[in-house]
């Protein structure tokens, strides 16, 4: 398989998906890959997921060639360690690194998210409870994963790119996906799609006797303030909240699990305290 142009839109969630299903069924056998062009080194999340699949088959994950700039990058963030390549410092720290993580591993991913991706000076200027409000919400991405998609294993990483002004963090889970998840709960048959969007919601939660979905809805608010982006990947399902609008789409195959991405913008310019957001570039007018 030749991967060209891997980054966080609908088009490269495609090519990794199929990818994984020309390669489900194999045992015993190589499975060859080469990266060139562009990679967006957090979408290393969805594709260790696939490639751990291909593992747990007996099978053996071939890299053919990456070009210089992708194997640097994935070096830095871990990924390729997990395949036998030496790891590189990262020395201007871009990178959020790759991480293969038992359900069991919650109070590790707390502090994960703290040290590599909610410390960062390139975030915008927030309080501790905004911070910890949104370490709230990604925790209960992580939760979810652990507690309903009954995956063997967790898969993050994430990306800071300094000319797009933008931080990249995603998590993925290979489970039942938020489709069967409802239908197990309510016995209710719905689209992938409307399944992730009724996730997202206020308080809308499959566990019993507790109410949910505060944290991630928490999490969409300020993304809609920092103009940033929510996307969702589960089985053929597609969810992306940008600018306020929600786009549901379908893939023709299905993603074996669920991507959750999250894109912090980092020329956001606004203070976000406690329940106030100040814009910093008016206050002085």
């Amino acid at each position: 398989m030749i991967f060209n142009s891997i980054n966080n839109d609908y088009g490269s969630y495609d090519k990794i998906i199929k990818f994984y299903h020309q390669h489900k069924n194999d045992f015993f056998t190589n499975i060859n890959l080469s990266i060139y062009g562009w990679f967006g080194a957090n979408m290393a999340s969805p594709l260790g997921a696939i490639l751990e699949l291909f593992s747990d088959n007996i099978n053996t994950i071939v890299f053919d060639e990456l070009s210089y700039s992708i194997e640097t990058i994935l070096k830095k963030n871990r990924f390729l360690s997990y395949y036998g390549r030496e790891q590189i410092a990262d020395v201007n720290h871009t990178t959020i690194s790759f991480q293969k993580l038992s359900p069991k591993d919650g109070k590790y991913f707390k502090k994960y998210v703290y040290e590599e991706l909610l410390n960062r000076e390139e975030l915008p200027i927030m309080s501790e409870h905004v911070r910890d409000k949104i370490a709230e919400g990604i925790y209960e991405i992580f939760v979810n994963a652990q507690i309903h998609s009954e995956t063997e294993n967790i898969f993050t990483c994430g990306q800071f790119f300094p000319n797009k002004n933008k931080i990249e963090f995603t998590i993925t889970d290979i489970g039942i996906g938020f489709r069967e998840r409802i239908k197990r709960r309510f016995g209710t048959e719905i689209s992938s799609g409307k399944a992730i969007q009724w996730a997202v919601r206020d308080r809308n939660t499959t566990k019993l006797d507790k109410s949910g979905g505060i944290g991630l809805d928490y999490l969409k608010t300020f993304i809609d303030n920092n103009n940033g982006k929510l996307q969702i990947i589960s089985y053929d399902g597609f969810y992306q909240f940008s600018g306020g609008e929600e786009i549901i789409e379908n893939f023709e195959l299905s993603f074996p699990g669920t991507v959750v991405n999250v894109e912090f913008r980092t020329d956001d310019n606004k203070l976000y305290e406690d329940d106030h957001i100040i814009d910093l570039n008016t206050i002085f007018d």
